[in-house]
């Protein structure tokens, strides 16, 4: 059986692909990218349907970061021209989170620079959640604040936070070349934070910042071994004013095949696109639908992104559908494990839902406790995307043709002529610099 045919079948059963699996997808050539989509859309359909569900992003403070990560334009020393200014009031927090909703947006991610909030600053987005969900029945709200002290988590959850996002970004074997003011380790440990609290735990990567594909693989089966619900898949926004302003290293297949790689290892998880998708997929967006089954709707943190009215025009015409607030989001075995999205009628509709999903409950979610294959396990601030940075079985589906793998030299940089990054196509858009827009107006 030829690879993507073995990893579609794993997909299906929430086997974890093997790491040398992992590495081929990442290695399949230009040629073959559109197998590698319908492969790994065999898997997302299999599991979210053809549903995409919309998130909004609300920067409650913004810029004057103590932390140095190389990534990001709000870190210590950074000299991009972005919005900076202090914590929003509730009432202000909850009207910008209004206009995310309005159009069809069903989670609010709230996020706050800073190395970690304060106990004063807890109490502070405790009100900013109740004023939210207040005014919007049936809201999700994601906090996103840094590194967790003990009992914020908690404090968060009672406030009615139902998610809590921190990214692990790269690989813990090149994490201290990006940053050096916090580790790893500490990132971790708020996600264990996050997930001990019952909170729903987000966690994903950035990729472009020029990490190798071992990197790429390492990264994913740590936060497979995390097990978030939720999985961001960020392209860097390449900052003038950060170290990482050079780092064009993307091309729009190359972000497929990743997109890909991340669905196969974590097949039930909510895998999104995040921030840089405008800048490094550009025209091939709608391909990306296929792989992940959620996005961001508008700008992100510091940096534009596609308008909302682009956003669902593109949802509409790739044939997809937005998700509805009613409608829950995680496969049915991974709520009644404490998922996201367990009000009595989400709850109703996953009951529905488990009668025609062909996996059983009582299976082991996508994590720890999922069957290990071959080598395919791996031992497990700053947050939201970078800018700042089921469904049907899909049983009867035709047999996914053998994808050929590139020679290993050929990389996303074109070492052995493969395309390279066309960064005359792109600008970074900084949200609102220069003018006298309110925040993420």
């Amino acid at each position: 059986m030829d690879l993507l045919n073995t990893l579609v079948d794993k997909g299906l059963r929430r086997e974890p692909p093997t790491r040398d699996e992992a590495l081929a997808v990442l290695a399949t050539s230009d040629d073959d990218v559109l197998d590698v989509v319908a492969a790994a859309g065999r898997v997302r359909r299999h599991w979210f349907g053809r549903r995409v569900k919309l998130n909004y992003l609300v920067n409650l403070k913004s810029g004057l970061c103590p932390e140095d990560c190389s990534y990001c334009s709000q870190r210590l020393g950074s000299t991009a021209g972005i919005l900076k200014y202090t914590w929003l009031k509730p009432e202000q927090a909850s009207q910008a989170a209004a206009a995310g909703l309005a159009g069809g947006a069903k989670r609010v991610c709230l996020v706050a620079s800073g190395r970690g909030p304060t106990d004063r600053d807890v109490a502070r987005v405790s009100d900013t959640i109740k004023a939210i969900k207040e005014e919007n029945e049936g809201v999700e709200v994601c906090a996103c604040l840094g590194l967790l002290s003990d009992g914020q988590a908690e404090r968060l959850r009672d406030a009615g936070a139902d998610a809590y996002n921190h990214n692990l970004n790269t690989s813990e074997g090149t994490y201290e070349q990006i940053t050096t003011t916090h580790t790893y380790a500490d990132r971790v440990d708020t996600v264990r934070k996050a997930h001990g609290a019952g909170l729903s735990a987000c966690s994903g990567l950035i990729a472009g910042m020029g990490e190798s594909d071992a990197d790429l693989v390492d990264v994913v089966f740590a936060l497979r071994e995390l097990d978030p619900d939720s999985v961001p898949v960020n392209f860097l926004i390449p900052f003038e004013g950060t170290p990482l302003a050079k780092e064009w290293n993307l091309t729009p297949q190359r972000c497929l095949r990743i997109l890909a790689m991340v669905r196969f290892v974590c097949p039930d998880a909510e895998v999104r696109i995040a921030g840089g998708r405008e800048v490094h997929l550009r025209t091939l967006q709608p391909l990306a639908l296929h792989l992940a089954n959620s996005l961001f709707l508008g700008d992100y943190l510091t940096s534009e992104g596609q308008a909302g009215k682009a956003d669902l025009e593109m949802i509409a015409d790739a044939g997809f559908e937005v998700e509805g607030t009613g409608e829950v989001t995680l496969p049915p075995h991974r709520v009644t494990a404490g998922g996201c999205g367990t009000s009595p009628a989400a709850a109703s509709s996953a009951d529905r839902a488990s009668s025609s999903s062909s996996s059983s409950s009582t299976e082991p979610v996508c994590g720890p406790g999922a069957p290990a294959a071959g080598d395919g396990s791996s031992a497990g601030p700053g947050c939201g995307p970078c800018g700042g940075h089921g469904g049907t079985t899909g049983q009867d589906a035709p047999a996914v043709p053998a994808a050929r793998t590139a020679p290993p030299a050929a990389d996303e940089a074109g070492s052995t002529g493969a395309p390279k990054a066309r960064t005359d196509l792109v600008a970074v858009r900084r949200r609102g610099a220069g003018t006298d827009v309110a925040p993420n107006a």
